[in-house]
This record gives C-alpha cells, sequence and structure tokens, in this order.
C-alpha cells in the first residue's frame, strides 16, 4: 500500500514512463521468458494437462510483442487517476468535486495464463493500485521471470514491493483473511477456483465463474455472415471465456442446407458436437451432459428454439450472463435482444470473441465480471478506481445550517 501510495504521487509523465519502460523490458527479454515458458509446457506435457490449460499457458508466437502493444497502449490512454468526474457549488464559497482515486491494494489469484500476469501488472501501474498475484503452479517459471522483469522496471522511488508475488498455496488461505489490508480479489480461472474464493473471504470478489456464451442464429438471417460468426467465436480461441459454447437456431433453418453446412464445417474443424433436446431428437447429436456447460474446449451444444424470445429465455436460463450473441438481419430481432439479455456483454452480428478489454479499447483487462456491484464486463482501468470527494471552502460551518445558503448547483468540469 505503502508503494501504491508513492506511485499515485508521481506525475502522469512519469507513471507513463514506468509502463514504457516495462513494454520495453518485455521485448528485450523476449527469448528469456519464452525458455521459461517452454519449461512449463515441458512440465506441463509430462504431467498429462488437459489440452485447454496448456493453450492458456503457452506464450505463442508474438505474444510477446502483442503484450508489449498492449502496456503501450495502456501508458498512452489518459490519466485516469485523480480525474474531476462532477463539480458542485455547494454554498457560495464551498466547492465539492467527485474525483477519481485506486481501490488501493489488489489480489489476483489466477491460473494457467502467464499472460493475465502482464496485463494485471500494468494496470495495476497505470491505475496506481498495489498488487499481489498468486499464479498456478502449471507457470510458475514463466510468472517468475515475467514478475523479475515487471519488477526491474519500478523505479526505486516507488520500490519492486508494489507488485508482489505469492509463490505458495499455502498462503492464499491467510491472504484471504487480510479484509482490513486488500481491497479487492480478482480471481481469473475455473468455476471452482471462484466459487471457493467467494466462500472463504470477506473481502469483495470481482469476477465470473462461467463464460457459457451462446450465439443465436435468427431465422431472419444472412447464413454466410452466421458461419463466419460461429466459426470464429468457437475456434478463434475455444479456450477463451468468450468462445461460444452453445449454438442456437431458430427452429425453421433445422435441417436446411445453409445450417448442415455450419455444422459440417465445425465437425471438419474439429468441434465435437453435442444436442439438446431437440437437436437430440432431430439430428442423433449425443445429448449434452447439460445445458449450462462451458467445456473451453472444441466441443459445443446444439439447441434449437422457437422464436427470439425462446432463445432468449434459454440464455437466462441456462447461461451465465457473460456474453452472448444474435446474429439476425432484422432489426426488431436485433433489438429485443440487445434490449432484453441481460450479460455483461450482448453483441449483435458479431463474435462473441470481441468482448475482451484490449479489444474494446481498455488496453488490458484484469478480468471479466459477471457480477453488478462496481464493475461489469471486461474490466480495464475504470473498474480499478472508486471515487472519493473533495471539498474546498473558506471557513464555513453548518452550525444547524442556520447560517448557509445552499445553492448545489453544477460547475462544469475544468
Amino acid at each position: 500500500r505503502d508503494c501504491s501510495r508513492r506511485l499515485q504521487n508521481l506525475s502522469s509523465e512519469e507513471r507513463k514512463k514506468i509502463l514504457l519502460d516495462v513494454a520495453d523490458a518485455l521485448e528485450a527479454n523476449e527469448d528469456l521468458i519464452r525458455s521459461e515458458n517452454e519449461a512449463d509446457l515441458a512440465v506441463a506435457h509430462e504431467a498429462g494437462y488437459e489440452s485447454s490449460l496448456v493453450a492458456r499457458l503457452t506464450l505463442k508466437p508474438g505474444k510477446i510483442a502483442s503484450l508489449a502493444k498492449s502496456v503501450r497502449t495502456l501508458a498512452n490512454m489518459e490519466d485516469p487517476i485523480n480525474e474531476i468526474l462532477k463539480r458542485t457549488e455547494v454554498a457560495d464559497g464551498l466547492l465539492l468535486e467527485k474525483t477519481s482515486c485506486p481501490l488501493g491494494v489488489l489480489l489476483i489469484i489466477f491460473e494457467s495464463r502467464p499472460d493475465a500476469l502482464v496485463q494485471i501488472a500494468s494496470l495495476a501501474i497505470r491505475s496506481g493500485n498495489g498488487l499481489l498475484l498468486k499464479g498456478g503452479k502449471e507457470a510458475m517459471r514463466s510468472n517468475a521471470i515475467l514478475h523479475k522483469v515487471i519488477t526491474n522496471a519500478i523505479p526505486d522511488n516507488v520500490g519492486e514491493k508494489l507488485i508482489g508475488l505469492v509463490t505458495t498455496r499455502d498462503e492464499i488461505a491467510d491472504l484471504l483473511k487480510l479484509d482490513d489490508v486488500i481491497d479487492l480479489v480478482i480471481p481469473r480461472g475455473s468455476n471452482k477456483l471462484v466459487a471457493q474464493i467467494k466462500a472463504t473471504t470477506k473481502i469483495p470478489v470481482l469476477g465470473h465463474a462461467d463464460g457459457v456464451c451462446h450465439v443465436y442464429i435468427d431465422k431472419s438471417v444472412d447464413m454466410d455472415m452466421a458461419k463466419r460468426i460461429v466459426m470464429d467465436a468457437k475456434i478463434d480461441y475455444p479456450a477463451a471465456c468468450n468462445a461460444m459454447e452453445t449454438l442456437l437456431v431458430h427452429k425453421d433453418l433445422a435441417k436446411t442446407p445453409e445450417l448442415d453446412d455450419i455444422l459440417v464445417a465445425l465437425k471438419t474443424e474439429g468441434v465435437n458436437i453435442y444436442g439438446g433436446p431437440v437437436a437430440h431428437k432431430i439430428f442423433g447429436y449425443p445429448k449434452a451432459d447439460s445445458l449450462h456447460l462451458e467445456y473451453s474446449s472444441m466441443a459445443c451444444t446444439v439447441e434449437f428454439v422457437d422464436d427470439v424470445q425462446s432463445a432468449i429465455d434459454h440464455i437466462h436460463c441456462y447461461g451465465s450472463a457473460h456474453t452472448d450473441c444474435v446474429v439476425t438481419t432484422n432489426d426488431e430481432v436485433a433489438e429485443t435482444f440487445l434490449r432484453q439479455v441481460d450479460s455483461a456483454a450482448v453483441v449483435c452480428n458479431a463474435s462473441t470473441r470481441f468482448s475482451d478489454g484490449a479489444r474494446f479499447g481498455l488496453g488490458a483487462e484484469v478480468g471479466i465480471s459477471t457480477g453488478r456491484i462496481h464493475a461489469r464486463g471486461p474490466v480495464g482501468v475504470e473498474g480499478l478506481l472508486t471515487t472519493r470527494w473533495l471539498l474546498r471552502g473558506k471557513g464555513q460551518v453548518v452550525n444547524g445550517d442556520k447560517d448557509i445558503a445552499y445553492t448545489h448547483k453544477s460547475l462544469p468540469l475544468q
């Protein structure tokens, strides 16, 4: 927390320079980072980890350059700290300002993805927060080298303890008890991880437990566009939390050549298709174990619905309020879906894979929240800030409100 306060006291340009130095350090140490990541991958393959976990663990060629680019994008964004959000004249000579400020100290617990460490650390620096990181043991060497590279770029007048790396599982339970020290916990990982953390801490938790994302193909549709969107939503990165897990199709499209083309294309790419009750009966697909299922792999559920309202009802019943999409040429259907689907991100005629902090222009994301309090959807810098009130007066006192005339006049931001 002390390091966080020293970071806040720096000028905007000084904080920006730290991030630019981090980006340069990532690129300068790419070979070393990739070497450590390959060592983690070798252990993961030998241990027989699931393919979805290995996919999240892998720093693919070009990933370091992409991470450095996202850090620079974040550095060049408008400074979020101490922004005046509202100015009010409370009374003559009494000025009230609502301003943005960091939350304080964040605890991020994440599995598999070492790239998440870079995103989270850069967001913490930009937002002026202190940070404790606990990564999975499967990414131990990748996380260690990334943490070292990043903290070495933090100047002494802030201190490398701004970002701490927790290395043993035993420490998590103790950290989750520190509700007087840690201001927010953000878990990034399996449903089990998120649920376990929520059940064992008094600290506010921001995150999502499931990514059961739907694509609904309406009867009024450009099927070529639908095919592009479905294929991208499922295949671009099957392990991602914003990948399509359930394909909902209007009943009038059942057994049409165009739908058959989409389903054949999915199977040709290696996607295992499971059926909901109706699709199982029509096509004979193996029955899905559940309609609320996040495969995180090359698999998906297909089901038929009567209309857009049935699709919305299905999503509300079996979805996870993460990201859901409609593909249609009917404007009324599109607006109905966009207005009524109660998810953190709702998409029309585009892939669910766009639901991402970097793609939304947030620079990076600390995670995706399906909660309703504080932040929702991809969480970037703004989600790591809170507000405080600054009141400037000239000796005014309340004294039972006898001698003060309240004006409560809104003033322009400066």
